[in-house]
């Protein structure tokens, strides 16, 4: 019974749709219990930050620190701690499927796709005020307009990129030798039950410093548990269910572009709908929403982080769950994700107002009334779904014309 579980449950990929409806009633209640939204790409801002100090940058002159906060570090801030979860949880559920491994980069092009797709993707996610996660995945069930605005200028961005991506130029250039036999397939059963035991210390690891969360760390008034451990927990589950059901929202929408195939990006609107709700339940209770700018920076944050995520090959979670498997191609892309967040922190200041902050922030439930609002955002998403069903029904048709 153990070893089937082992087998089904820790070895074998997830289903994406139950995956990622896990993963919206996770992160409807991470909202709830931490105040936040599950994010990443904010975090990877602040980290830009404290590089910038340590090379003598000033950051306190910087506008988008304001906002952000660059107190602290990444072991005392909510988004930190969380990200460090989701690492863990990655690498744990990794280690546990024998999926760890260390591959290089076949081409210098994909080094290069890399590195600069990495610098696109951060720059569109943090003039967007957040990535597939902030301004999609979990910014849409917090009824924010700006959210909406990303997300279609992000599918658009997706699909030019698509289109690049495929001339010669990006064409890998590791030259194919026909073999002369099959190679079989060998297993190490030793070197899995290793790994699957590290996986295990892992998760033991960081369930100890979860528990010197709760007992060190301070709790609010009101709280009976300090939002960090929670943070830390929460972000264990977000790694765990990413990587075992290789929730990538690159291939979510690149994938229908491509070869029409879309279930991973139904998956994602069912998972956004039911976190919907959840949402709504904390606001009703009294929680705010986190509601941004929508204004041309949305757009213009969408369409570059599209373009840039396709590029890489990868999202913000796409590369972390691979990055701990072993594939470099995604250390590159995090290097790089980082790397534009802090561009944009730098230039912020120069086109905040015109692009940003001049702009209103929309929330569907103010504009709406709360049950109107909550109304909308469900009619919105449905056609979104629509729209996604159409783009697949198109492309698939599409491709049984070229092979018929």
């Amino acid at each position: 019974m153990v070893r089937h579980f082992i087998q089904h449950y820790l070895v074998r990929f997830w289903s994406p749709m139950p995956a990622i409806i896990a993963l919206g009633v996770l992160a409807a209640y991470y909202f709830g219990l931490t105040g936040t939204y599950w994010a990443v790409t904010g975090e990877f801002t602040r980290w830009g930050g404290h590089i910038m100090q340590f090379m003598g940058i000033d950051t306190s002159s910087l506008g988008y620190f304001t906002i952000m906060g660059l107190q602290g570090t990444p072991l005392d801030r909510i988004d930190g701690v969380m990200i460090i979860g989701m690492f863990a949880g990655c690498f744990a559920a990794a280690l546990m499927a024998n999926n760890v491994k260390l591959r290089l980069p076949q081409s210098s092009i994909r080094v290069f796709q890399a590195l600069i797709g990495g610098i696109i993707a951060g720059f569109g996610a943090r003039i967007g005020m957040g990535c597939n996660l902030a301004s999609f995945f979990t910014g849409i069930p917090q009824f924010s307009v700006h959210a909406w605005f990303f997300t279609l200028a992000t599918l658009v961005g997706v699909w030019v990129a698509a289109q690049v991506v495929s001339l010669p130029l990006f064409r890998s250039k590791v030259k194919l030798v026909a073999a002369t036999a099959q190679k079989p397939i060998t297993q190490n059963p030793a070197r899995a039950k290793i790994f699957f035991v590290l996986g295990v210390l892992v998760l033991v690891g960081i369930s100890v410093w979860i528990v010197w969360l709760m007992a060190f760390k301070p709790t609010p008034e009101g709280k009976s548990i300090s939002p960090l451990a929670i943070a830390m927990l929460c972000g264990v589950g977000f790694g765990f269910i990413i990587s075992r059901a290789q929730i990538c929202f690159t291939s979510a929408f690149r994938d229908l572009f491509v070869t029409g195939r879309g279930v991973m990006a139904r998956a994602v609107i069912v998972g956004m709908m039911v976190s919907t709700i959840g949402v709504f339940s904390y606001i009703m209770l009294g929680m705010p929403p986190k509601i941004m700018w929508a204004g041309p920076n949305t757009i213009i944050g969408g369409f570059l982080f599209g373009f840039g995520i396709v590029l890489a090959g990868g999202c913000e979670c796409g590369w972390m769950y691979r990055a701990v498997e072993g594939q470099v191609h995604y250390w590159i892309v995090g290097i790089g994700n980082v790397i534009g967040a802090s561009l944009l922190a730098l230039t912020w200041d120069y086109y905040a107002e015109p692009l940003a902050t001049s702009f209103p922030r929309i929330n569907l439930l103010a504009t709406f009334g709360n049950y109107g609002g909550l109304i909308v955002n469900y009619i919105a998403l449905i056609a979104f779904l629509v729209v996604i069903l159409c783009i697949e029904k198109y492309y698939l048709a599409k491709k049984r014309v070229q092979f018929s």
